[in-house]
C-alpha cells in the first residue's frame, strides 16, 4: 500500500491501462516514445535487444523501463508479433500543450499474430490468410476472407470449438 501511495499520476494511469490489457506489451506513448514498464520492459528489452533502463534510479525499488522511438516502432512490434506476443498501443488522446495536468491516453489497436495485416511486416513470398471465425453453441464456423495469392473461394468449414482450436498453429490459437 505504501508503493501505491508514493505512485505518480502517470504511473497511475499506465497501471489503470496496463490492468486492462495484462497479456500484451503496452506501448505507453511519453513524447517522442513508446515506453515499456516493469516485466514488460524486462521481457521485451531481452526480446528486442534494447537496453534496459529504470525509472527512478535511486528509490528502494527502481521501475524497470525500456523504450522506443515511435517512428520506428514498427519494426519493434513485428519482431515482438513474430516471437508469439500482442502489442496494446497505448496514444495521448489529447494534445499535451493545450491539457493541465496528465495527457489523457488510451490503447487504440492491439495487434497479435492473427491481426497483423500491415503489408511491410507481413512475408510476401509466403501465403498470409485472414479467416472468420463464428461460434453458435457447440457449432464453430470459419471461412476464408482473404485468399493467398489472389485467389479467390469461399469454402465454409464446421468443427466443434475443441477441434477448431487443436488445429491450429500453437502460436496463432489466441
Amino acid at each position: 500500500m505504501a508503493a501505491e501511495a508514493k505512485m505518480t499520476p502517470m504511473m497511475a494511469q499506465y497501471h489503470e491501462i496496463k490492468a486492462q490489457y495484462p497479456d500484451a506489451f503496452l506501448f505507453y506513448r511519453l513524447g517522442d516514445f513508446y515506453e515499456m514498464f516493469f516485466d514488460d520492459a524486462l521481457k521485451a528489452a531481452k526480446i528486442l535487444e534494447i537496453t534496459l533502463t529504470s525509472r527512478n534510479k535511486k528509490a528502494d525499488n527502481p521501475i524497470p523501463m525500456c523504450g522506443v522511438p515511435y517512428h520506428s516502432a514498427k519494426d519493434y512490434i513485428k519482431r515482438l508479433i513474430e516471437s508469439g506476443n500482442k502489442v496494446a498501443i497505448c496514444e495521448q488522446v489529447e494534445d499535451p500543450k493545450l491539457t493541465k495536468g496528465m495527457v489523457k491516453r488510451e490503447v487504440v489497436q492491439v495487434i497479435t499474430p492473427g491481426t497483423l495485416i500491415e503489408e511491410e511486416a507481413l512475408e510476401v513470398k509466403e501465403n498470409n490468410y485472414l479467416v472468420a471465425l463464428r461460434q453458435e453453441g457447440q457449432i464453430s464456423t470459419w471461412r476464408p476472407l482473404m485468399s493467398p495469392l489472389g485467389k479467390s473461394r469461399s469454402p465454409r468449414h464446421q468443427d466443434k470449438p475443441s477441434s477448431l482450436v487443436s488445429s491450429m498453429p500453437s502460436n496463432q490459437a489466441r
